[in-house]
C-alpha cells in the first residue's frame, strides 16, 4: 500500500497560482498512473488529470487545460499539480491518487488504489 499526503491548498485570488504537492510512503516501487481529482461542495469528485508511470504523457480535462500542470518526480516519490490562471469555479478540495495496477494516464477513479486524504483550495473573485 501507498500513503499519499498532499500539502501546498490555501487561499488565493482568482487568476492567482498554487502548486500542489503529493508526498508518497511505502510501496512506492509500485506506483504507475497517478492522478489529481477534486470535490467541490455539493458535487461529485471529479477527475482533473492524471500522468504516466514515467512522467511522459499526461491527459487534463477540458477545463483546466492550458492553465494547470501535472509532473512527478519519481526519485523523490512526489506528485505536482501546478495551478496557474486560478477560477473561482476551481475551488474544491484536492485529492491525489495513485494506482499500482495501471501505467498510462486514467480518468477512472475506480484504477486508483491509493488515495491522499485532500487539501482545500479556495479561490476568491
Amino acid at each position: 500500500q501507498v500513503q499519499l499526503v498532499e500539502s501546498g491548498g490555501g487561499l488565493v485570488q482568482a487568476g492567482g497560482s498554487l502548486r500542489l504537492t503529493c508526498a508518497a510512503s511505502g510501496r512506492t516501487s509500485r506506483m504507475y498512473a497517478m492522478g489529481w481529482f477534486r470535490q467541490a461542495p455539493g458535487k461529485k469528485r471529479e477527475y482533473v488529470g492524471s500522468i504516466n508511470w514515467n512522467g511522459e504523457n499526461t491527459y487534463y480535462i477540458d477545463s483546466v487545460k492550458g492553465r494547470f500542470t501535472i509532473s512527478r518526480d519519481n526519485a523523490k516519490n512526489a506528485l505536482y499539480l501546478q495551478m496557474n490562471s486560478l477560477k473561482p469555479e476551481d475551488t474544491a478540495v484536492y485529492y491525489c491518487a495513485a494506482s499500482s495496477t495501471v501505467v498510462t494516464t486514467t480518468p477512472h477513479d475506480s484504477e486508483y488504489d491509493s488515495w491522499g486524504q485532500g487539501t482545500q483550495v479556495t479561490v476568491s473573485s
